[in-house]
């Protein structure tokens, strides 16, 4: 028997599903995506991601932005897909990456998720409160702030099972990384401006006992976008993916298959 050198075999992977991916909410990491990453596995390949410093990913330096991070995510999917487009969906400060680079690079884009999250800056009050909030797990570390925002992060009708997997995962994360995360959202610019640009559809997921970004924040999105989809999620708080899972997948399956 002769060995022969390889041969290279030409080939096709067909696989017509869009890749989907999900940014997770503060101060959570990709694990927050665990009730539908599998069920919508049918609609879409699913990529889930760490922000810098979240869950396994390096830390990013104190003086990160959101910008900064956008463009990371782009480096991923550049690594992964080349220039293909995707569907980015987000959640809350997941969100606010999405219009970042929606923003810095449109053309990445098939189509968007906005779930529980707003284009606007922080008011001058949110951005004191992002203050404090640094003051506090600099000083106290990390249970200071989960402990105060978890609440609302949830509605009360949210289950002790969720509450708890909200908690555990959240108690996780860095007490630097939550203080570099809280100062990038701070400072982030406002997105308003971009959702009239924005030419791809785009879902708008509320819960509607969202007190953090509630439904009058979504319902204005969805107003200035150009090809919207909105959906209220009834009952369900800031982590509407957490506390209705069931409702939250058939949303974003109606919404790719749409595309």
């Amino acid at each position: 028997m002769t060995d022969l050198e390889p041969w290279p075999l030409a080939f096709d992977l067909h696989d017509s599903r869009p890749l989907l991916v999900l940014i997770h909410a503060f101060p959570l990491d990709r694990r927050m995506w665990r009730w539908q990453a599998e069920p919508l596995s049918d609609a879409a390949r699913i990529l889930t991601v760490d922000l810098p410093g979240f869950g396994e990913s390096a830390a990013p330096p104190a003086s990160a932005t959101l910008d900064e991070w956008a463009d990371e995510l782009e480096n991923l999917l550049d690594d992964l897909v080349g220039g293909d487009p995707v569907v980015v969906g987000g959640l809350s400060m997941g969100g606010y990456v999405a219009l970042r680079l929606a923003e810095l690079h449109p053309e990445r884009l098939e189509a968007l998720i906005l779930a529980d999250t707003r284009a606007g800056a922080d008011s001058e009050e949110g951005r004191a409160a992002r203050d404090q909030a640094i003051f506090q797990v600099r000083r106290h570390g990390t249970p200071a702030v989960v402990e105060g925002l978890l609440p609302r992060l949830l509605s009360p009708e949210a289950s002790p099972d969720v509450v708890a997997f909200a908690r555990e995962i959240m108690l996780e994360q860095r007490p630097e990384v939550i203080a570099a995360a809280l100062a990038a959202m701070r400072d982030r610019p406002d997105s308003s401006h971009i959702l009239a640009s924005i030419r791809v559809p785009t879902l708008v997921i509320v819960g509607d006992a969202d007190t953090l970004t509630p439904p009058s924040e979504a319902e204005a999105m969805a107003r200035a976008l150009a090809d919207s989809w909105l959906v209220k999620i009834p009952r369900a708080g800031h982590l509407a993916n957490l506390e209705a899972p069931d409702q939250f997948n058939a949303a974003v399956a109606a919404f790719l298959q749409s595309l």
